[in-house]
């Protein structure tokens, strides 16, 4: 059986997460969940499955006087960036929170950057003895309520998509908030072209799929040092990870876009999900989902759709894809990591909040 993934602490202090997980027909090992808790603004759902053999995602949700602060963090070369991410950034979103009296988009964008300097100030620390350090990253998104208003940001190709009721329609329309860093996108190759107007294979077709230098999907993320410095480009890095040409610029950014939206009635949830639940399932179809279905164990129920999913292009029955161990289920899916947050206007719309602190991480 796999390690335990979830630490958690404040409010569910000591308690064991199969409290909490009852996935009838037939229990997934490698999934974890908490079904249906307070926030501070609502309620939320959460869920995650491994698929690596160390899972690389991390994520976690704080809550409390300030508001409500969600983190979804898709590792990639390892799980070492995501946990940092999950270890640091909430931190310097309180840093400068109080540095600048208030929360603002600002805010978020400068904690973002301060966690991936931290990130890349390791990978020098520990060059020596530690270059593969320089090969590790993670995507990043985030979500902060607070004041009426969601400040929401990505890095990388998370995805956060809000449901909003639609008064002409009488239904629940998914909304995407922020965009994706993914070379699959033309307006992402566009970017990278015009930032490397030089460099004729900055994107390059390569398994069926564009990809940064051949490399790596994503066009942004925290981490992946030897793509962002020259210094991480050499010896003792292996071979394998090191490019053929050298580089002035860097090749991958940490630049987040940053949204700010003010929450208002007819946001019913907004769910934050790692691109191994959008792989296999659209905005639409998981907001309909979330709509249609109890709200207790909806994040457990959005991934084990997706793995429903997973499981048919590969010609198996989910029930044997639930049996196959971590390492050999990547061949099958990512890892994947899912929080729901229900929208409760009057609590939402609050400058400030009471009740008890909650502080919830997953991938650890």
């Amino acid at each position: 059986m796999a390690r335990p993934l979830m630490k958690i602490v404040g409010t569910f202090c000591g308690r064991s997460l199969d409290t909490y997980f009852d996935c009838g027909g037939g229990r997934d090992e490698l999934m974890w969940c908490r079904d249906l808790s307070r926030h501070a603004a609502g309620e939320f759902s959460m869920a995650v499955v491994q698929a690596n053999s160390l899972v690389e995602d991390a994520s976690q949700i704080e809550s409390g006087t300030h508001g409500t602060f969600v983190g979804v963090y898709d590792g990639h070369g390892g799980p070492e960036a995501a946990r940092y991410v999950a270890d640091t950034l909430f931190q310097w979103i309180r840093r400068f929170i109080d540095e600048e009296e208030g929360m603002s988009a600002d805010v978020l964008h400068k904690a973002l950057l301060a966690t991936e300097d931290g990130f890349l100030s390791i990978v020098k620390k520990n060059w020596s003895n530690m270059p593969l350090l320089a090969t590790v990253g993670s995507c990043c998104l985030t979500g902060f309520i607070c004041g009426g208003m969601l400040y929401a940001a990505n890095i990388g190709d998370s995805r956060a998509v809000l449901g909003r009721f639609n008064l002409h329609e009488r239904g629940v329309m998914a909304v995407q908030l922020t965009p994706e860093h993914n070379a699959c996108h033309e307006s992402v190759r566009q970017e990278l072209r015009l930032l490397h107007p030089a460099d004729p294979k900055i994107v390059v077709l390569k398994n069926r799929a564009w990809r940064v230098k051949g490399i790596i999907q994503v066009s942004r993320s925290i981490g992946d040092a030897y793509l962002k410095k020259a210094e991480f480009n050499k010896e003792p890095l292996i071979g394998k990870f090191r490019l053929s040409e050298s580089f002035s610029k860097p090749i991958l950014l940490a630049e987040p876009s940053v949204v700010t939206h003010k929450i208002c009635p007819q946001d019913q949830f907004v769910i934050f999900a790692s691109d191994g639940l959008w792989e296999h399932i659209s905005n639409q179809e998981a907001v309909d989902m979330v709509q249609n279905s109890p709200r207790n164990g909806i994040a457990r129920r959005l991934i084990e759709a997706a793995l429903q999913v997973a499981a048919r292009k590969r010609e198996i029955r989910y029930s044997d894809l639930k049996k196959i161990d971590r390492g050999i289920r990547r061949h099958f899916h990512d890892d994947i990591t899912v929080i729901v947050l229900f929208l409760d206007h009057s609590l939402a719309s609050k400058s400030s909040f009471t009740g008890p602190v909650l502080s919830l991480r997953a991938g650890k």
